[in-house]
């Protein structure tokens, strides 16, 4: 590491025009109260229809050490995160957050601080978020059980916000999968880390980009992904089936040589049976197609992403 550590900031934007400004006004800020380090902003633009990509190359051609890269088309959150880090592997170590500032970019010098202390991966850990209604039920139900559903300890309470040194982004960026989980993969990669507590803020400005569709899929992306507990929860089920079944036949038998009356009479019975077990496969053949189709999109071996154009990256 040079006297002068290197920092780079790596932020994806989708359609977020209405709080870019306020972002790089608290960057300034916060590049400004740290003269010691040098600072790198990388910005994907992932596909947005609204004014972000003229914000930032205007801020690239203002301010340097600004990248920006532009996506053909939206690739998603994770894909713009994963180029971001591929073009900030030159830093020293590298903060990733959202561009909403739900997550405030007042807590980076304290992210640089714990790592300038020895920690290879910093990790922000929320102690309360501001979303209601639905997105934050759903949110604390994946956090209270997703880390009972993963192979492997996965932190509760952290998303994209935390800091990884450089051979953290080196071993994140030879990953090759295409369904990334980033706090599943950050976990999975090692290294030491320390962590921040923080409470997460609202938006400063405009709507979520992130739909309540693509959070179940990113959330079926991190159970699918770091964990083989639906396959073995199928595994039990049709065990448990399969003895009462038996126990079911072992009872018929016995009753008809006792001499015992076995004519069943009505149809709730055997409906509510049929059902049942067609609702077991049903939701087996589910499970096994999420890994199917996970499997079948990693031998495609298409890019995670497409770059039409790169601004401010030698």
């Amino acid at each position: 590491m040079s006297p002068r550590p290197r920092i780079a900031i790596v932020i994806p934007v989708f359609n977020e025009e209405a709080v870019l400004p306020e972002l790089f006004r608290r960057l300034d800020t916060i590049f400004a109260s740290r003269p010691r380090e040098e600072w790198i902003t990388v910005f994907t633009n992932d596909g947005s229809r609204d004014r972000s990509g003229a914000l930032l190359a205007a801020r690239a051609a203002a301010v340097p050490g600004t990248r920006v890269l532009e996506f053909s088309r939206n690739f998603g959150h994770q894909s713009a995160l994963a180029a971001g880090l591929a073009h900030a592997a030159d830093a020293d170590a590298t903060v990733t957050m959202d561009a909403d500032m739900q997550d405030p970019p007042e807590l980076i010098p304290q992210l640089v601080d714990a790592w300038l202390g020895g920690a290879e991966t910093v990790l922000a850990v929320r102690r309360s978020r501001q979303e209601a209604g639905l997105r934050r039920a759903g949110f604390e139900a994946f956090h209270a059980f997703f880390g009972r559903l993963t192979d492997f300890p996965i932190e509760n309470n952290t998303g994209t916000f935390g800091l990884l040194n450089r051979a953290a982004v080196e071993a994140f960026n030879s990953l090759p999968e295409k369904h990334r989980f980033f706090p599943g993969l950050r976990a999975w990669i090692g290294f030491t880390h320390a962590e921040i507590s923080y409470d997460r803020q609202e938006r400063a400005a405009g709507q979520p980009a992130q739909t309540l569709r693509r959070l179940v899929r990113y959330a079926l992306d991190g159970v699918f992904s770091f964990s083989y507990l639906p396959l073995r929860l199928l595994t039990y089920c049709g065990l448990c089936v399969a003895l009462l079944g038996f126990t079911a036949g072992l009872y018929f038998v016995a009753k008809r040589l006792l001499g015992y009356e076995t004519a069943v009479t009505g149809f709730t019975t055997l409906a509510i049976l049929v059902l049942f077990l067609g609702g077991v496969q049903l939701i087996g053949i589910g499970v096994l197609g999420e890994y199917l189709g996970r499997v079948y999109d990693e031998v495609k071996r298409r890019p995670n992403y497409i770059i039409r154009r790169k601004t401010g990256c030698d």
